[in-house]
């Protein structure tokens, strides 16, 4: 079954190729969707090539509501949005993804139920699919080669759907097997190689030294390190030191 998740329908207008409903039905599941509505798909239905193409979202398929007509598939919704490249002679409000997704999102919130038409791979959605829509999604595609496959388009439309109702951080930092080194391991950090460089001369001449180790542990300061950057500069200062020793 469809999961209780609020969220939009995608209607797959009288799509070509098994394959592509397939890639459709992967590009929604990628981005948590799973209310497909295929209306007179023209190799039939079912279709073993959108299963194959599917690639683990095969459920998406078995579930997928099959409408003979765009009317019946999108009757029990209050509103619809077309996504076509093409300039149209209808008067409509044009959304980017992004936006539309966002009005969709609202409009759910209020109790409304949404549906996003996709058209053909030939050519689209016809004038008189997009006369049955609300809005229409406009993707800002190259005007020379604005063609986007049936997929590529679910796809894009589901990502903008997805940043609609998921906190997505703008950067993340994996940290892997450690942590951020707090401000003691950084002190103790520095205090060492401090304490290394002084007995190496480093901070010369004496009037200088003061300032010279503000500037030092500023730097450490200004870097992000995690505790195991902080264990492996203590082993090189300790490595160098050994070998130091050694030489002497």
């Amino acid at each position: 079954m469809p999961s209780d998740t609020p969220q939009p329908a995608f209607v797959l207008v009288r799509p070509q190729m098994g394959e592509n409903v397939g890639a459709a039905a992967r590009a929604m599941w990628n981005f948590g969707l799973d209310r497909m509505r295929i209306v007179a798909p023209r190799d039939g239905w079912p279709n073993p090539k959108a299963v194959a193409m599917a690639s683990g979202a095969g459920r998406l398929l078995d579930e997928a509501r099959l409408a003979e007509d765009l009317a019946g598939a999108i009757e029990d919704c209050d509103f619809v949005f077309a996504t076509t490249a093409r300039p149209r002679e209808l008067t409509k409000p044009v959304y980017s993804p992004e936006a539309a997704m966002k009005l969709a999102a609202e409009k759910m919130a209020a109790g409304e139920k949404v549906a996003v038409m996709f058209g053909p791979e030939r050519a689209g959605l016809e004038n008189e699919d997009i006369a049955r829509a609300n809005a229409i999604i406009s993707v800002p595609v190259n005007p020379e080669f604005a063609s986007l496959n049936l997929g590529q388009c679910v796809l894009l439309t589901a990502y903008e759907w997805r940043r609609q109702v998921t906190d997505v951080a703008p950067v993340v930092t994996d940290l892997g097997k450690s942590d951020w080194a707090s401000h003691a391991d950084v002190d103790t950090l520095v205090n060492h190689y401090e304490d290394r460089l002084d007995d190496a001369g480093f901070f010369f001449p004496p009037d200088k030294a003061p300032s010279m180790k503000t500037v030092f542990r500023n730097m450490f300061s200004r870097m992000p390190l995690t505790r195991a950057d902080v264990q492996m500069l203590h082993g090189i200062m300790r490595q160098m030191v050994r070998w130091k020793e050694k030489r002497d």
